[in-house]
Parts: C-alpha cells; structure tokens; sequence
C-alpha cells in the first residue's frame, strides 16, 4: 500500500484469514484503531477501538468480529466516520495484532507465537464507499506479531487524507497498542 488519498468522510477497513488447521489453536486476528489529539499526534492515543469497544462519539466501531476466521469474505470490518470526528482528533492510526493464546505474545516473536507468514490467506482492505483505496496481503510483514496499516491523518482544512503503509511490529497486543501511532525512526 503507498499513496496518499485526500477528502475521506466514511471509510471501511475489512480484514480477512483462514482458520487454523483442525485441531490446532484457532487464528484471531484482531482490527484496532488509536485515535491521537492536536496536542500530541505521536504521543499517547486519545482512545482506542478494539474488539469489545467503540468510539465514545460513535464515529468508529468494529461491525464484525472473528476469533477463528471462519465464514465467506471479510472476518472483521471496522468502520470509521471521519468528518464527523471532533476537530481535535486530527490523527488515527489502524492496525492489526494477531492474538495468541498459547504464548505470551507480550514477550515478543519466539516459539509458538504467531507472525503473519503463519496464518494463511490473510488480506485488508480499505475503501470508501465502493471504491478500494488500499489493500495487503501482509506478505511484506510475513514475520511481524502486528502492523501498522493505515494512518489517516487531517490537514489545517479539516480534510481527511490515507497515507496507506503497512509497517510490522514483533510485540503482543498491549505493547504494540500502546506503539503503534509514535515516530517512525
């Protein structure tokens, strides 16, 4: 994913995996969005939108979630309003963080914690309405635990712009919550 896409009001972020082999622990993938203030665009995010959560102004919720990747299509889609998000809010940044419940992910990739390269058919896109702005297959991050996907960021008009890169993280949930939106070095 590369370029930026100017002017977005509503956009879709859908996630898609297979499910793990019978009889083995289930592949969950989950979809997250840190929202950031003007006063501090790279520091600690305003709030966060997960599974189990939303928006408190409603202008982001998780409309389907999986914990296995089963069924046809997209297994999680997230749903972003952003013109109607305060004039404060000027940065969100989504990701997505595989959850593993055999290891403890927090401690970094190592044995038996998933990365990317080991749940098939994984995929992302982001559109608005019907038109797809971006989309991965997370191939470039095959070694990564979570990434970094989107960044959508408001300019001094209010406008909202995509500058879609997908970026990998080697960390579990928690930790990769709390880097996902700093300065990139």
């Amino acid at each position: 994913m590369s370029g930026v896409r100017k002017g977005l009001a509503k956009v879709e972020i859908a996630l898609r995996w297979d499910p793990s082999p019978a009889g083995t622990p289930a592949n969950d993938l989950d979809i997250l969005a840190a929202v950031y203030g003007a006063a501090d665009p790279h520091g600690e995010p305003v709030y966060l939108v997960h599974f189990g959560s939303r928006a408190p102004d409603g202008t982001i919720t998780l409309n389907r979630d999986s914990q296995t990747g089963q069924g046809f299509g997209f297994d999680e889609v997230m749903t972003l309003e952003l013109t109607r998000m305060s004039s404060e809010l000027v940065r969100v940044v989504v990701g997505v963080v595989i959850q593993d419940a055999d290891a403890d992910a927090d401690a970094g990739a190592g044995e038996g914690v998933k990365t990317f390269a080991d749940i098939p058919g994984t995929g992302l896109r982001i559109r608005e309405g019907y038109t797809d702005l971006a989309g991965t297959d997370f191939a470039a991050v095959a070694g990564a635990t979570a990434a970094t996907v989107a960044e959508f960021v408001r300019d001094a008009s209010g406008s909202w712009s995509l500058e879609g890169a997908v970026r990998g993280f080697e960390t579990g949930p928690e930790e990769f919550a709390r880097i996902m939106g700093a300065v990139r070095s």
